[in-house]
């Protein structure tokens, strides 16, 4: 059995209100919830016009109390933008309110562009190279290992007896090699990059150490999804999502994920179709059956424990059916 969870960007389709996408990405959590998915994870990203979590940690507490049983986590936390101490209070506080269902995702990139990492570091972009000891202290107070802490004896309250599941993301080698040591679980993020997610896998799960956080590695892989009922349609669909990441990289990011209408018109060149079937690298498009068959092969070459699902779309009723057709398509997903 595949086991699905869903990694939500809280994309702003072109004509939508941050409002509006931040409600999306509510009733998106519910809707997957009763599908039978397994977490939900939201993502964090600072002055994006296109994306709209900024606050993973306020976010989070709001969808686990409009849900009841699905794992909430983020996608990650950035962490070398906070103190490791405040990042273990904030999920301490999560994990209390929300015992057993809480998943702290971290991560090293920026989530955002050279200005807001300025604004959030105070200009000490030398914090992410202290990474992978802010890594360590997390887990001090998070798991109490005393040595592992900047501060010995100092808690993370609220002091409780369970803890957030310790997810480390990534999509390269660095941050593999820094959760096998530490006994973090560990997610790739193929929709990232699509090439060489396998090695980095094996690596973690070849040198994975046993720790407080986990007796055993535990590894899953992110990746874009579009399912349709056709493949006609799930290729029409997906043509948003193909043009915003093109804009992405050409710097000539718009405001809003893209109409379909928007793609269809847009003045392409051959770099441009080039640089699309490159992105489709990190994309499975298609109709239920050639999707879960991708997945599932997907799942194998990582030897991954679960797949999780980035779904962007400019309507949000494809969204939901993409989710939709997937969990029926793999039946009862828990």
């Amino acid at each position: 059995m595949v086991r699905l969870s869903v990694l939500d960007q809280s994309p702003v389709p072109e004509g939508v209100t941050p409002v509006e996408a931040i409600n999306q990405t509510v009733k998106l959590a519910q809707i997957t919830e009763k599908l039978g998915y397994h977490r939900y994870w939201v993502a964090e990203h600072h002055s994006s016009t296109n994306l709209v979590s900024s606050t993973p940690e306020v976010l989070i507490s709001h969808i686990a109390a409009k849900t009841s049983k699905i794992r909430v986590g983020s996608g990650g936390v950035m962490l070398p933008h906070y103190s490791s101490y405040k990042v273990a209070e904030n999920f301490r506080m999560l994990e209390a309110l929300y015992p057993n269902r809480i998943d702290l995702g971290v991560g090293r990139a920026p989530g955002g562009h050279s200005l807001s990492t300025m604004a959030l570091t105070g200009g000490d972009t030398k914090k992410f190279h202290q990474y992978p000891n802010q890594i360590q202290e997390l887990v001090g107070y998070l798991h109490e290992v005393e040595e592992y802490k900047l501060h010995p004896g100092l808690i993370a309250t609220p002091e409780i007896s369970t803890a957030p599941e310790l997810w480390m993301l990534g999509s390269s080698g660095g941050s593999a090699k820094l959760a096998a040591e530490l006994g973090a679980s560990y997610t790739f993020a193929h929709f990232i990059n699509g090439n060489g997610g396998q090695g980095v896998v094996r690596q973690y799960q070849d040198n994975f150490k046993r720790s407080p956080v986990n007796q055993q590695p535990h590894t899953s892989v992110a990746v874009f999804v579009t399912c349709a009922e056709t493949i006609e349609e799930a290729e029409s669909i997906n043509k948003s999502i193909d043009l915003a990441a093109l804009l992405l990289e050409k710097g000539e990011s718009k405001r809003g994920v893209p109409s379909i209408q928007q793609a269809q018109e847009y003045n392409y060149t051959e770099m441009d179709y080039m640089r699309m079937k490159e992105n489709r690298k990190r994309m499975i498009v298609g109709n239920p059956i050639q999707v879960k068959e991708q997945l599932e092969s997907l799942k194998e070459s990582y030897n991954a424990d679960e797949i999780m699902i980035v779904t962007i779309t400019h309507d949000f009723d494809a969204r939901v059916r993409s989710y939709e057709l997937i969990a029926d398509a793999f039946g009862n997903t828990n």
